[in-house]
């Protein structure tokens, strides 16, 4: 039989065991939500970690850092071609907008920190849980060890992380939510700005129906030519824009005329008596039914494949085109747009959404159209299981390289570099920069990098949660329960700052100005809570370039609060 002390050998000699054991049991308490409030998996992972970590158990240093590299430069890879977009000159407003909101941020934790008189890893806790940025412990923790070892205490930075995070996340969601609205004119008010700016941008462009989400996104239903319009033998393209002349996309996709099944091409005529087979948004097809005359069951002309298929915009492709200009261009005839994601976010896409390099499009319609258009658009982004591991390898090893040692320099005996994590974070935002318009470069999955950041993270968050467990309690005795009020401060300052800067300096629709700083901050869950309140998606539209910017600078704010602290 195992004795107890045979068990503990065991697990000691073999720490992987209990740090998988942290991410299952921390994954599981993370789903769990009481109402609208749940801890996260990040915050249940750490603490899960030192409960763990009460046995004791020692892991290396490398597992921890490897792991956190490859979460950066996951993050880095999905945000890089919003981060170099928001460079250009219609995305500066929301780069300037993001950068003060980060100052904000890093101003109101060093404020905090001084004023209580915490110490350089209380301090790094701070900024990273009341800013929600797990990932500034490791970009702190890199930084502390080039200065004295004196200076670093992983115990009172997870004390002070774990403490303050929970507030971070949700106090963050009822901020922006609830008191943002209230500053920027009532709920009310907020709710008309974005329907206004719904109005202006014109309707919904994407092809899933509103009303029947068991229903397919685009229907295709074959209908005898019964109206006597159809006597003027009128061809294709001149119901197609008779269609379009009221405002509906549909398409003639085949023919049956006398009994002979066609491929429809603009200019073939259409007789009364033949059977079409039409494509649309469900609601245009169905409004049209009487119109053109009475369903047919005909599963030989109805039968033939349908393609959906992912698209990534190019500046060579559909970059710069509003989506209304796009669908009106040649090579969309007969294709619709199912969904746009804009860095791993849904945008609302109507007809005056602007489409931006590196957005992924789902382009659906028959084969030969869907594959005509996507040529035209950017290129595909088929799934696939492989990556590019040369390429994951190559760029972490030069961000790091070129980041924290070629670029490294000194102030006296205060190191100043971004560090090996911040050279590979910006690694990662130019590999995905260059992914957006070198589809050759190599290809990472959406699956790929999300494992890749969930993993990485947590994984990183598991470890410092064991290896400070034994210290925790002590560090907790030592920072008081004061420090949960300093993360409220913390966390509310910069973002009610943030509102008032959206509404008063650049004069941002109130709806943007919510999900700017939502986006700034780094916190989807507070864009989803805005979203509900407001019945409306049109916040996401202010989250993309704002998120990519935050995830850069609060990261980067992890080397820069221990150098203002030292």
């Amino acid at each position: 039989m195992f004795t107890d002390v045979d068990f503990l050998d065991f697990i000691r000699n073999n720490p992987s065991i209990a740090v998988f054991f942290t991410l299952a049991v921390g994954f599981m308490l993370g789903k769990l939500r009481i109402k609208s409030f749940s801890l996260g998996s990040v915050t249940s992972v750490l603490l899960v970690g030192v409960v763990v970590g009460q046995l004791d158990i020692t892991i290396n240093e490398p597992a921890k850092t490897l792991f956190f590299l490859l979460f950066l430069f996951a993050i880095g890879y999905s945000v890089g071609p919003q981060f170099f977009r928001g460079l250009h000159s219609d995305g500066l407003p929301q780069v300037g907008f993001a950068v003060l909101q980060c100052l904000f941020s890093l101003g109101a934790v060093w404020l905090c920190a001084v004023v209580m008189g915490y110490d350089v890893s209380q301090a790094a806790g701070l900024l990273a849980g009341s800013q929600t940025m797990s990932a500034a412990l490791g970009a702190a923790s890199d930084t502390m060890q080039q200065l004295s070892s004196s200076a670093a205490d992983m115990s009172s930075m997870s004390v002070c992380y774990a403490v303050t995070y929970i507030f971070g996340t949700a106090g963050s969601a009822w901020i922006i939510s609830w008191l943002g609205p209230k500053m920027l004119g009532g709920v009310d008010k907020v709710r008309a700005d974005a329907r206004a700016l719904e109005q202006k941008l014109g309707r919904d462009m994407t092809l899933t129906p509103g009303f029947d989400p068991a229903a397919r996104a685009i229907v295709f239903r074959a209908f005898s030519a019964d109206n006597e319009w159809f006597e003027g033998r009128h061809t294709v393209r001149e119901f197609e824009q008779m269609m379009a002349s009221q405002q509906r996309r549909i398409f003639v996709e085949r023919i049956r005329h006398r009994g002979v099944v066609h491929d429809a091409e603009p200019r073939m005529r259409i007789s009364r008596g033949d059977i079409l087979v039409v494509s649309g948004r469900r609601r245009f097809v169905i409004e049209e039914e009487t119109w053109i005359g009475h369903e047919v069951e005909d599963a030989d002309l109805i039968n033939f494949p349908v393609m959906t298929l992912p698209v990534v915009v190019n500046r060579r492709g559909a970059a710069g085109k509003r989506i209304d200009e796009l669908l009106g261009q040649e090579y969309m005839h007969g294709v619709g747009i199912r969904s746009l994601t804009r860095a791993n976010v849904a945008i609302p896409a109507y007809g005056g959404t602007r489409l931006d390099v590196g957005d992924r499009v789902e382009l659906i319609g028959i084969r030969s159209d869907v594959e005509s258009a996507a040529h035209n658009v950017g290129f595909r982004d088929m799934p696939t299981e492989k990556s590019s591991i040369s390429l994951i390898g190559a760029a972490i090893m030069l961000g790091g390289l070129i980041f924290g040692w070629v670029l490294a320099t000194r102030i006296g005996a205060i190191p100043l570099s971004l560090t090996v994590s911040g050279g590979v974070l910006i690694a990662g935002l130019i590999c995905g920069w260059l992914r957006s318009r070198k589809p050759g470069l190599g290809v990472i999955p959406e699956p790929a990098v999300w494992l890749m950041n969930n993993l990485g993270l947590n994984t990183f968050i598991a470890i410092v949660g064991i290896s400070t467990g034994p210290s925790f309690i002590s560090g907790f005795q030592q920072v008081g329960w004061t420090l949960l009020l300093v993360g409220i401060v913390a966390t509310s300052l910069p973002l009610i700052m943030g509102v008032l800067t959206g509404r008063y300096l650049f004069k941002f629709n109130s709806a943007l100005t919510l999900g700017c700083t939502a986006g700034a901050r780094t916190t989807t869950a507070a864009l989803g809570a805005v979203e509900e309140v407001l019945d409306s998606n049109v916040p996401a539209m202010g989250y993309t370039i704002t998120y990519a910017v935050g995830n850069t600078l609060l990261i980067i704010w992890g080397v820069v609060i221990v150098l203002l602290m030292a």
